[in-house]
């Protein structure tokens, strides 16, 4: 699909925009939907944020009849009110084809048997995970989250080939499997891995200690869930699928677009959602547009991995710090393993920024890596932190999303 492919999508959804949705209909109140005709003009429309859609709370954003609406899904609401979607049939539709897209492009087929551990109910992930795999004619196993026990029997004795989860699961998994001594009777062989930023050396670990090859697959609540993009056998970026959705990246600060190739926040316009179309929607989920095609051969375009959010920053005594400088630093410290957890806290008069880091190293080697990280931090960063390196499965694992940022100034 091309640009102008796109563009005309995108002015025939704003034509209508006002008289079908309550929601933009406030917002763009005072503006003349019929007098955009380009990206520059596309490009002048405020943007959409979070906290609108919450104050939209509960049904603000519907924007069809009440007979039309066959289902609806929500944020989790940890951090506030909770966002809720409203899916007409067509919705659901899209979803499920574009999640097939990401199974076919992970080389999964109707022969494999897709294990999905995320959460059903109100949040996206499992009912979006399973509608993609029957859609594409494979077998699922709907175990949702926990009960690791019952997981692994399930693995060996219905021989599930796919493991759908959160790194942070999925991590857990091949640490109980490979304690258990029963990696032989697994016959996992690929891993769709998406809700959160994971690190290079986790990802090495899964798929070593698995067995499996990973593919991150992106989405979110509000546009429709996870499968709007996964990334390919070539590694190298994650493809999105541009007939359903348009991604910009802009400045975060400026709100300005950023040239392809420049890292900055994702905005996501829907194209053909019904039940609740999303115009510049601000994910704060950070990454670059990858320019050129890729080698897979897919002419779908792609942004890169995510590297965070611009909301995970945390300032430690002026110094502006992301997670991915953290995944960066533990996973080039030699002899740190992937796992992490950082506790930010006020003594003193002053801010303490401690790494707590996993290893396998003997107590006698456990200061040397100390040294190793902290030093690492100060030339990358421009901070002194305290390092501690713990012994392997100290530190908490989660079925979830796993929170590895604790700030307790506040």
């Amino acid at each position: 699909m091309t640009n102008d492919d796109q563009l005309r999508m995108i002015l025939a959804g704003l034509s209508d925009l006002k008289e079908r949705s309550p929601f933009y209909r406030e917002k763009y109140r005072d503006l003349d939907l019929s007098a955009v005709k380009t990206w520059e003009d596309f490009r002048k429309l405020p943007m959409t944020d979070k906290h609108e859609l919450r104050d939209a709370y509960p049904l603000g954003l519907q924007a069809v009849p009440e007979k039309d609406v066959v289902r609806i899904h929500s944020s989790s609401g940890t951090t506030g009110t909770p966002v809720i979607i409203p899916y007409t049939k067509q919705d659901v539709d899209d979803w499920s084809e574009m999640f097939e897209r990401c199974y076919r492009m992970a080389g999964v087929t109707d022969m494999d048997r897709v294990h999905v551990t995320p959460g059903y109910g109100l949040w996206t992930a499992g009912v979006g995970f399973q509608a993609g795999a029957e859609r594409l004619g494979a077998m699922v196993i709907p175990m949702g989250p926990g009960n690791t026990d019952k997981q692994i029997r399930m693995m060996q004795d219905l021989r599930s080939t796919v493991l759908c989860a959160t790194s942070s699961y999925a991590l857990l998994l091949a640490e109980e499997i490979e304690k258990r001594g029963v990696k032989e009777s697994i016959r996992l062989r690929r891993a769709l891995i998406g809700s959160e930023r994971w690190g290079d050396k986790m990802r090495k670990r899964i798929a070593s200690e698995l067995g499996v090859k990973l593919y991150d697959i992106y989405g979110l609540t509000e546009i429709y869930g996870p499968g709007v993009g996964i990334s390919c056998d070539c590694d190298s970026g994650i493809h999105y699928w541009s007939d359903f959705i348009y991604i910009e990246i802009i400045d975060p600060k400026t709100g300005k677009n950023v040239p392809d190739g420049e890292t900055g926040e994702i905005v996501i316009t829907t194209l053909r959602k019904q039940g609740a179309p999303l115009i510049r929607y601000r994910t704060h989920d950070l990454s670059r547009i990858i320019p050129g095609r890729c080698e897979c051969g897919s002419e779908f375009p792609r942004i890169a991995t995510l590297i965070g959010r611009t909301d995970d920053m945390v300032k430690v005594k002026g110094v502006n710090i992301f997670p991915g400088q953290i995944d960066e630093i533990i996973s080039e410290a030699e002899g740190a393993s992937s796992e992490y957890q950082v506790m930010i806290d006020h003594l003193n008069g002053r801010d303490i920024m401690t790494v707590f880091f996993e290893t396998k190293l003997p107590a006698g080697e456990k200061e040397k890596l100390e040294g190793a990280v902290c030093d690492m931090f100060k030339s990358r960063v421009g901070l002194t932190i305290v390092a501690k390196a713990v012994p392997m499965g100290d530190l908490p694992r989660s079925e979830k999303k796993s929170n590895r940022i604790f700030d307790n100034r506040y």
